[in-house]
């Protein structure tokens, strides 16, 4: 039974793919990769409907930029800095392939900048394929619109009752699926309280984490740090939904902790 829980929680961190960082080095936010990529998706379809999206990735644009974070980052999580989207799509010849490139490249860019938060400053684009006919666009509640949400059961989306469980505040679904104790379900309630969470998720298992964290100096103290997996309901933008749980969880907590937030899902 371990042994299938730990190849399940492995399953579903690959699946997210990278984390990508949120805003600057002290919005203390990031966003799985494929979260990112299925509104990307979405914007291509809806912007640019005779373009089919093949592979989509985003790193950083130059390591040497990246900043430290301001909150110890999530395993995997990418440091903040300077983003590169690359992409191959195929194309039909409605539109010539420079004007087209142009358009497909302008949505993926405000998308990332404004519908999501991300700190995207190039955009690579090849062109795979020449399409005779235009692609058909995506059924609603797919992967590519619905923020990439998995559909293999187990890899990012709860079940129907985990997720009803995770909605409630104060319930035992929520109790039980917190780390910290009594003071972990209070951060749940709160963070479920802020507009924009849809629910809490948790790639390793708990949505919720109250640890220490190291002091940057020897003569410092530990202090308290959390971290909050979440999904970000439609509509809303991920950084800005990310910092106002940053501010509601540490006003939660007496010691004011230092605040992380995962962005796993937008549903």
């Amino acid at each position: 039974m371990m042994a299938d829980r730990w190849t399940r929680m492995v399953r579903q961190q690959v699946g997210l793919g990278r984390f990508l960082p949120l805003g600057g080095p002290y919005d203390g936010a990031w966003i799985a990769e494929r979260a990112a990529s299925g509104v990307l998706r979405g914007a291509a379809e809806r912007e640019v409907p005779e373009v089919r999206l093949g592979g989509v990735r985003i790193g950083l644009a130059d390591p040497g930029e990246a900043a430290e974070p301001a909150v110890p980052a999530p395993p995997s999580a990418l440091p903040p800095g300077p983003l590169r989207l690359t992409a191959e799509f195929a194309a039909t010849a409605a539109w010539p392939l420079p004007e087209t490139a142009s358009r497909l490249r302008t949505a993926l860019a405000v998308t990332a900048t404004e519908r999501i938060g991300l700190d995207l400053t190039e955009v690579d684009l090849r062109v795979t394929e020449l399409l005779d006919t235009e692609p058909p666009a995506s059924r609603p509640g797919t992967p590519e619109t619905r923020g990439g949400t998995d559909t293999s059961g187990g890899a990012g989306m709860p079940g129907a009752a985990e997720s009803e469980a995770a909605r409630a505040p104060g319930s035992a679904g929520v109790a039980g699926a917190v780390g910290g104790g009594a003071e972990g379900e209070r951060v749940a309630a709160v963070v479920l309280r802020v507009p924009g969470v849809s629910r809490l998720t948790g790639v390793w298992g708990l949505p919720v984490r109250l640890g220490e964290q190291a002091p940057a100096s020897g003569d410092a103290l530990p202090r308290r740090h959390a971290r909050v997996d979440l999904a970000v309901a439609a509509g809303f933008r991920p950084l800005e939904v990310a910092r106002a749980v940053r501010a509601a969880v540490a006003e939660a907590l007496p010691d004011r902790p230092t605040v992380a937030v995962l962005v796993t899902d937008l549903d």
